[in-house]
């Protein structure tokens, strides 16, 4: 298990959501086979058309894995005595609201600490029902 300064010892991890990454992966994985299939075009009949649509197809993929790239970064580990997710940390007392909602069949969380910062939990986190408990739970007997 891995130590967190001031927040004692993981507890659990909640990654990006399985739907999310399987729609990049398969965003990724069309887009470059429509680029290799326009370039094989272009290299066979020489017309401009073939090659500005590569390109496109091109662009797509790279703006996917550099998407790819930066979910991979939202990932939500709760401690013993707080939790930690991107750039944001907290302990079970800086807590001073959870609010969650839900619209249009999407979970948010907000979580706000008393020093005023707040992040939002979405629904692009793996289990992020089961962490909101967790949280919320902890937090309550914290207080």
């Amino acid at each position: 298990m891995t130590e967190q300064p001031k927040l004692g010892k993981l507890v659990a991890v909640h990654a990006i959501a399985p739907a999310y990454l399987q729609r990049t992966v398969i965003v990724a994985v069309l887009s470059f086979l429509f680029f290799m299939v326009t370039m094989v075009m272009f290299s066979m009949w020489k017309n401009f058309l073939y090659f500005f649509l590569s390109s496109a197809f091109l662009i797509v993929y790279l703006l996917t894995m550099l998407g790819w790239l930066m979910l991979r970064k939202n990932v939500l580990k709760i401690y013993e005595n707080g939790f930690t997710y991107r750039k944001f940390a907290a302990r079970w007392d800086e807590i001073e609201t959870v609010e969650t909602s839900s619209s249009n069949g999407r979970l948010t969380c907000e979580i706000r600490k008393k020093k005023g910062e707040k992040i939002t939990l979405s629904d692009a986190i793996h289990d992020v029902e089961s962490a909101i408990r967790t949280i919320e739970r902890k937090r309550s007997l914290e207080s």
